[in-house]
């Protein structure tokens, strides 16, 4: 009887070592989670949004703004094609986009931005100082570059996915290029991780 439960016991602990061993296909996770401080930005729905609004769920953040060409959409639509392939587990994962465009992705703007591509996708924004400060802990940046005179300018960001776990702590990245069904996978290992103290 006891060599009996011994088995399945020790079988699940190799189970546990493998899950906290398998790597990310597209990124990486880092050995130990960094705290990152309080910040205050803006969400889509012109509330205040805090390092507390990251509690409780495993987050992809994403940095863009709403007139980018390419990367931007292009990212957005892998996450939510990612996340449909996740099933009922994709409700425990929140997605994230921060605007480094606060000039013209007003609140309203970013919220119908986002929903777009997702329904429960959330965005913020917030003053540039704010948004540096906060690229400082998270690891992008962003510098704004002006166009030919009367087109606009444009703004060269950092293009990763960051990853913050349930504690609201830096936990990994994800590097592109995207395909849903790799994104699906590595999102669905973070789900499975069990939260460091």
């Amino acid at each position: 009887m006891i060599a009996a439960v011994a088995l399945p016991l020790g079988m699940l602990a190799w189970r546990e070592q493998a899950e906290r061993a398998r790597p990310l296909v597209s990124g990486s996770l880092l050995p130990q989670p960094r705290p990152i401080a309080d910040f205050a930005l803006t969400g889509d729905d012109g509330r205040p949004f805090t390092r507390a609004g990251l509690l409780g769920r495993w987050t992809v953040v994403f940095v863009g703004y709403t007139h980018c060409p390419d990367v931007c959409p292009t990212t957005l639509s892998r996450l939510k094609a990612a996340k449909a392939r996740l099933g009922a587990d994709g409700a425990r994962l929140a997605v994230l986009f921060v605007s480094v465009d606060p000039e013209r992705d007003t609140p309203d703007h970013l919220g119908r931005y986002v929903r777009y591509f997702d329904k429960d996708f959330r965005a913020v924004t917030g003053p540039v100082d704010a948004l540096t400060a906060l690229g400082r802990q998270l690891g992008f940046v962003f510098v704004k570059n002006p166009g030919a005179e009367g087109e606009g300018y444009g703004i060269d960001h950092s293009a990763e996915l960051i990853l913050l776990d349930p504690k609201a702590r830096l936990a990994g990245y994800l590097t592109p290029p995207f395909q849903a069904e790799t994104l699906a996978a590595d999102l669905g290992t973070i789900l499975r991780k069990r939260v460091a103290r």
